[in-house]
């Protein structure tokens, strides 16, 4: 038989040149059909020695003819994805492990099911106790809780004792506010945190040795000792828009990617925190639709060149109960990121930075002295990424940290004030430290050294040798250490596998699968789900980007294709990897494919991966360059011979809504369609902290913000344009949409707008989602 299905295939490559199928299983569907008709025509004619000698040309052209009647059908019969199905019944959206947490411990993890929440050995995967069982929930709680109702959770280093978050609530991106209970192992106790009655607490965190939990409600910290459940209010002048204490301001929370900012010393006796005083910052206003007379929602909201919030360090002592700001410059026009307390319980590391974001000093305060001194200063002619990769040893005097001093961002270890040993090196960047293991002097970190769409797991040690990969080196991986340093949990996908849940010890070995995502995986199948082709090309300035490709499962390379470009594209980011990400908008992509669509994503320069130079390209000029490689993705697209140059668009969400319409309105005729999702349209009217990263202030460089504004440009608008924006939009706000309007509408341009009243900046909330992809994708069908 294999020697028919081989001669009826090369028939018809020879005599009808069609290409076959690049997708094994219909192939296999497709064989199995011929096949069948090859049977069913030798049983016809037994005299025809078909398995034998082969097949007769008129043979061959009888089995062609079932070829085309049936294969079609098969290829059509393929699982058609809707809207519906994405954004309504979630078809395609990846399982993870509910719960999961590893104990402090650090043997053993947590997860939620229906018996409660439930320890494992990391191990042997067996479960060694049911830490908070489902009938202790609802038997001593007050309000008859349920395992469903808990939000969040989290154990006190004894793992006697877990906070329970309930009627959890977001605030901002990072920020969240609950009613806390706490659940006591030894006394078998639930009680509630705090004073019902009183406002949702935010941020519940133990003291290292649980006697006590500090949270802030009302922009103020309070302490609950949890011997004597008496709540002590630690500051008294919290007012919302004017001062905050222990959380951030919201520019801190979004750009410096923390919200909680108070942390208890290792010995439980001081409480170190920020204070925020907003009365300088001006207030933006949005309404909210839906009454009579709408209500006006404000909130302080620095955009570019604005006063900040004034920042003070501050150490709250709960012995003496008194509370001491540390005495930096109170005119200083710059950023605390974050605050660390050394192991001795004695010293406060400040990050302290300029405004400039391009020089970071790590100062040391010794409450015993109060003497300041500055351990370590890093700094960028560009600007200087704040990230969570700092560890202190144990010694009090050593640190780890990653730095782009050399290039490219790679792991150092410094001596406080005096050496500085670079530990990793290379034409690659370090994405994170994933975990010090001090007591072997090991460092794990996740880098990009096998590829640059790669992100694998390696070990060092402390000497900069012994390097070692512990993943495959094929594909995307995320980590989650163990306290000990002794297990982790990987996620781990490809450009073609959905996320894979497995627990290894630290040298690498895998110990058991959580999840694999296997029901998901097949429904890809199911469905049709064409493969994602990774490619590179060079652009007329001779600049190498990689882009991603998706093509119609029954793709014809002698057909022409429209092609729908997607494009994030802002500094330090990364669409293009060999991960499944962003699984959604995959699952519409793979829609689009099925409907005759290519869908292409291309990182321009300014993205991440690929050292400083390429990333930082775009400083004091951002959208410009990136503006130019979107273009250029467009005309390379045009000469591949599938490609429909007169069909090619591009689209985006934030800095893509905002690239997608720059990109269109300076290519002219380029792109026959461009749709924006709540894009910035002019820098001025963002973030302070995020924007003069990149382009400094306004008033030091106007250019850099007027020359890349889509507003700028809107005269120029030679394309079918779509925007639309949520009219809540704390991040971007809806001004950026309106003044685009005006700009439009003044020079006489055409277009299409669709705004989501009272949403955000994600628009999503009961059917939101499933009607913005519909009219997404009903644009497409229409104008592409």
């Amino acid at each position: 038989m294999y020697l028919a299905e081989t001669r009826f295939f090369e028939y018809l490559r020879a005599n009808h040149h069609l290409p076959l199928q690049s997708n094994e299983t219909h192939i296999n569907v497709s064989r199995f059909f011929v096949s069948l008709q090859i049977k069913m025509i030798c049983n016809m004619n037994r005299n025809n020695r078909c398995l034998d000698q082969g097949v007769s040309s008129s043979l061959l052209k009888k089995i062609f003819c079932f070829f085309l009647i049936v294969v079609p059908f098969v290829l059509n019969a393929q699982k058609q994805i809707t809207v519906e199905d994405i954004w309504t019944k979630y078809l395609f959206y990846p399982k993870n492990v509910p719960g999961y947490n590893p104990v402090p411990n650090g043997n053993e993890y947590s997860v939620v099911g229906l018996a409660g929440i439930m320890k494992h050995s990391f191990e042997t995967g067996e479960m060694t106790e049911v830490a908070l069982p489902t009938l202790n929930i609802s038997t001593l709680s007050d309000k008859k809780l349920k395992i469903e109702d808990i939000d969040d959770y989290s154990f006190d280093n004894s793992e006697q004792k877990i906070l329970l978050a309930v009627q959890q609530e977001d605030i901002y991106r990072r920020s969240t506010k609950a009613y806390y209970y706490v659940y006591d192992k030894t006394a078998n106790q639930i009680f509630p945190l705090s004073d019902m009655t009183k406002s949702k607490q935010s941020f519940a965190t133990f003291s290292n040795d649980g006697s006590k939990v500090a949270f802030v409600r009302d922009n103020n910290i309070f302490v609950v000792d949890l011997n004597t459940k008496k709540e002590s209010q630690i500051t008294f002048d919290g007012k919302r828009n004017h001062v905050l204490n222990g959380m951030a301001d919201w520019v801190y929370e979004e750009e410096l990617s923390q919200a909680q900012y108070f942390t208890w010393s290792p010995d439980g006796t001081k409480i170190a925190f920020l204070r925020f005083d907003e009365s300088n910052v001006k207030e933006f206003a949005m309404t909210l639709w839906g009454e009579l007379y709408p209500d006006e929602y404000q909130y302080k909201y620095p955009k570019a060149g604005e006063d900040n919030s004034v920042v003070d360090v501050m150490i709250y002592d709960l012995n003496t109960r008194q509370t001491i700001r540390l005495d930096f410059d109170k005119n200083f026009d710059g950023y605390y990121p974050r605050i660390y307390w050394l192991p001795n319980s004695i010293d406060l590391i400040t990050l302290k930075m300029n405004r400039h974001q391009s020089h970071l000093d790590f100062v040391r305060y010794n409450t015993l002295t109060k003497q300041m001194d500055v351990v370590f200063t890093d700094e960028n002619k560009c600007w200087l990424e704040i990230t969570d990769d700092y560890y202190f040893m144990n010694d009090n005097k050593t640190m780890m940290v990653t730095s782009e001093r050399d290039g490219y961002n790679h792991i150092y270890k410094v001596e406080f004030g005096g050496k500085i040993t670079q530990l990793t090196q290379g034409q690659w960047d370090v994405a994170s430290i994933a975990a010090v293991d001090q007591k072997s002097k090991l460092v794990y970190y996740l880098s990009n050294e096998s590829d640059v769409l790669n992100r694998d797991l390696y070990v060092i040690n402390f000497d900069g040798k012994k390097k070692k990969m512990l993943t495959s080196g094929d594909g995307w991986n995320s980590v989650s250490f163990s306290s000990n340093a002794r297990y982790y949990r990987n996620v781990y996908s490809n450009s073609q596998t959905p996320s894979v849940y497995t627990i290894h010890k630290a040298d690498g070995k895998q110990l058991r699968v959580l999840e694999d995502n296997a029901k998901l995986k097949q429904r890809m199948q199911d469905y049709g789900f064409s493969k994602k082709e990774l490619f590179s090309f060079t652009t007329e300035e001779g600049v190498s980007l990689n882009g991603w490709m998706l093509k119609p499962l029954n793709f014809d390379a002698n057909k022409k294709y429209p092609v729908l470009m997607y494009v994030y594209g802002g500094p330090g980011s990364q669409e293009v990897d060999n991960a499944y990400s962003r699984a959604q908008d995959f699952a519409w992509y793979q829609m689009l494919t099925q409907k005759g669509y290519i869908v292409v994503c291309v990182d321009g320069r300014g993205t991440n991966a690929r050292g400083d130079e390429f990333r930082k390209c775009v400083y004091k000029n951002m959208g410009h360059y990136e503006a130019i490689d979107q273009i250029s993705t467009a005309k390379y697209l045009k000469t591949l011979p599938y490609v429909d140059s007169d069909r090619v668009g591009i689209w985006g969400w934030s800095f893509g809504g905002y690239l997608s319409a720059l990109s269109a309105f300076k290519s002219g005729k380029t792109f026959k369609m461009a749709i924006s999702v709540a894009p910035v349209t002019n820098w001025r009217y963002y973030d302070n902290i995020y924007t003069e990263r990149f382009l400094q202030t306004p008033q030091e460089n106007p250019d850099g913000y007027d020359q890349n504004s889509p507003i700028t440009f809107a005269k120029d608008l030679d394309t079918k344009y779509l925007l639309i924006h949520g009219t809540a939009d704390d991040n971007v706000h809806f001004q950026n949409a309106m003044d685009l309007v005006t700009a439009l509408n003044k020079a006489g341009k055409q277009y299409d707008q669709f705004f989501y009243p009272n949403k955000n900046h994600f628009i999503m909330g009961g059917n939101t989602r499933a009607h913005l992809y519909t009219k997404l994708t009903n644009y497409i069908l229409e104008n592409l």
